[in-house]
């Protein structure tokens, strides 16, 4: 957990309680969050017996830790308001995962539209904005209810950028997001899918068939199930397609670093400087 402000050193939250009760707030923070609900999440496997007194410790240090650089002595931007907690940050502070969860909606919709290079520039923002597991160190219903729409977005991202990098004829980046997507997801039939369409585009049509056997083994072996008629669609459609004619290889374009975020290229080059005031998790 970090918190960047113009002009200053990174500020990292190391309180573990701290770290879990400071992450709901700020994603909670329009309405606030009950100080039961805090409890809770800060202590998911039963309250201690002095909770309530350990819990306004915690809520100190989320307090001192978002105190802006040179504010004024008792003025806080976290507060206490009808058994509530609120949290009122900045009108121009980012959260590096609201941030992504708008930049995979943004690309699905510019991937609907057929705008790809958009489309894989958003997508490819928000994979890196997603990088790492949500608050790995805890568990609990709220956290991980976090953690799977994280993973969720992520897969979401991964696909995207792979369909939009295929439409574009841009094999390499394609496939590698593709892999992926297949990785973290081993029976999940829509990142299957922007495989065999990745390696289909790339003139692999056999390594594309083959991913779908490869995918029909798992499903059949570990769910007992066939794949989707779309993936089956996909599949016949492969088998109907002539084998195409090998071309030269398309030169491999950079995508460029999107506003939102700290992006790690596809290719090597500089990275970009991160954007002020940004809120976040530490890679």
């Amino acid at each position: 957990m970090t918190i960047e402000h113009p002009g200053c050193a990174p500020q990292h939250l190391s309180s573990a309680q701290a770290q879990v009760a400071f992450a709901r707030l700020v994603l909670e923070r329009a309405a606030g969050t009950s100080r039961d609900h805090l409890a809770d999440t800060v202590w998911p496997d039963g309250l201690p017996d002095t909770w309530a007194s350990a819990l306004r410790s915690v809520v100190s240090r989320v307090r001192a830790f978002v105190a802006a650089p040179g504010q004024a002595p008792g003025v806080t931007p976290l507060i206490a308001q009808g058994g509530r907690y609120v949290l009122r940050l900045p009108e121009d502070a980012a959260v590096d995962l609201e941030a992504a969860e708008s930049a995979v909606g943004e690309a699905g919709e510019a991937l609907g539209a057929g705008a790809f290079a958009v489309a894989q520039q958003l997508a490819s923002g928000a994979i890196a904005n997603l990088r790492g597991s949500f608050l790995p160190d805890h568990e609990g219903e709220w956290v991980n209810g976090v953690r799977e729409h994280v993973d969720e977005l992520r897969m979401s991202a991964l696909e995207t950028a792979s369909l939009s990098a295929s439409a574009l004829g841009e094999e390499h980046h394609a496939l590698r997001f593709a892999d992926e997507a297949v990785r973290r997801a081993p029976f999940r039939e829509s990142a299957y899918r922007c495989r065999m369409a990745a390696l289909a585009a790339a003139g692999n049509r056999a390594e594309a068939l083959r991913c779908y056997q490869q995918l029909r083994r798992v499903l059949v072996e570990e769910l007992g199930i066939d794949p989707a008629p779309e993936t089956q669609e996909l599949y016949l459609e492969l088998l109907r397609t002539p084998a195409p004619v090998a071309e030269a290889p398309v030169a491999v374009r950079a995508v460029d670093p999107v506003l939102m975020g700290i992006f790690e290229p596809l290719v090597t080059r500089p990275a970009p400087v991160p954007a002020p005031g940004r809120v976040g998790r530490a890679a």
